[in-house]
């Protein structure tokens, strides 16, 4: 399993927006076969910080996610609207250890 949180912070006169747009890639990524979870959390003290905590099954799944039209419409559309860069931490699962309980 491959396991990344994506922080995400938006300018102020964006966040409507990018909630919008990551709404539509969380959609199209739940669809993909290698795709375990894709959960986008904004922060409930500062709205303009969100976390993008994904799960998938593999790297080539991961490599395969990158080259979707929907995650390729979504990083262009909301690249400027980003205040930094975004910053994906890769994580390792100590549980649960088997992927059928996903």
């Amino acid at each position: 399993m491959i396991v990344t949180c994506v922080h995400v912070v938006v300018k102020e006169e964006n966040i409507e927006d990018f909630s919008e747009a990551i709404i539509k890639n969380h959609k199209g990524t739940v669809k993909e076969p290698g795709n375990l979870r894709f959960d986008v959390l904004q922060n409930a003290d500062d709205p303009s910080k969100f976390l993008i905590y994904e799960v998938f099954k593999s790297e080539e799944a991961v490599a395969a996610h990158k080259k979707t039209a929907h995650y390729l419409e979504w990083r262009e559309t909301v690249e400027n609207w980003m205040a930094q860069p975004r910053q994906g931490i890769r994580y390792t699962v100590i549980s649960p250890v088997d992927i059928d309980q996903w």
